[in-house]
């Protein structure tokens, strides 16, 4: 048996997030049947995350088991014409069979992408959070400096989180322009459940002036989920780049 890793990218529009599951199609499930049907053998499919329904992924790495030889471009080239056009295989490597996408990664970088214009745009309705009224970013980036390093984000992750320790490292988070987007950037060793956009509901809520971008340590210690910002939106929020 050979171990091979598919980097892929998807929309997550028309999803129910990655992980197969009963109520609705995911990526996973679409991604083993390709797979299927170009080894007439359905494998099992690791992948290095578990995104939510509508959630998009720029990089996104999965892992297959197989005793059959093809060669790396015509896995690319055989999955991408078997995936609807909303999931694109950009690359698969052959791997040591003890390399695992979930497990050997060192962390992930997430973006928030938040279309910051009066009127909203029917054509990202669905990739970017509406937000009428201007955001401060000087003020947004005020408080991830403050949210960087190691702390329990425990009061930054939703109930349905399903680890026990909650404590992560944020090694880089700010925000920016780009055009009529405003982007929050996030990297981190791990992330709990709705992290990423609890952080970037804060992160607004710090803009509107609710919260005090001085007040994030303080919020962090309390581990009171009330005491941040709302979860915004899943749609958009974007796995951006995983690092190994």
């Amino acid at each position: 048996m050979k171990r091979v890793v598919l980097k892929i990218s998807y929309l997550g529009t028309a999803y129910h997030g990655w992980q197969v599951q009963p109520n609705g199609i995911t990526i996973q499930e679409t991604m083993q049947n390709a797979l299927e049907k170009m080894y007439k053998k359905r494998p099992d499919l690791t992948g290095c995350s578990r995104t939510d329904a509508g959630v998009h992924a720029n990089e996104f790495y999965c892992h297959y088991d197989t005793d059959q030889e093809i060669n790396e471009r015509g896995i690319v080239l055989g999955l991408n014409a078997l995936l609807p056009q909303d999931i694109s295989v950009l690359d698969a490597k052959y791997v040591d069979s003890d390399f695992h996408v979930r497990y050997n990664a060192k962390g992930k970088n997430y973006i928030y992408k938040i279309y910051n214009k009066e009127l909203k745009n029917p054509f990202i309705s669905d990739r970017a959070l509406h937000i009428a009224r201007p955001l401060n970013i000087d003020k947004m980036n005020e408080f991830c400096k403050e949210i960087c390093g190691t702390h329990d984000f425990y009061g930054f992750s939703s109930s349905g989180r399903t680890v026990t320790d909650t404590v992560r490292t944020i090694k880089e988070c700010f925000v920016y322009k780009d055009g009529d987007e405003v982007i929050l950037s996030v990297t981190a060793d791990g992330f709990l459940y709705n992290m990423v956009r609890i952080i970037t509901g804060t992160a607004i809520a710090v803009s509107d002036g609710i919260i005090n971008p001085y007040d994030t340590k303080e919020i962090l210690k309390s581990k009171e989920r009330n005491r941040a910002g709302i979860t915004v939106a899943p749609h958009g929020l974007y796995l951006n780049k995983v690092f190994y």
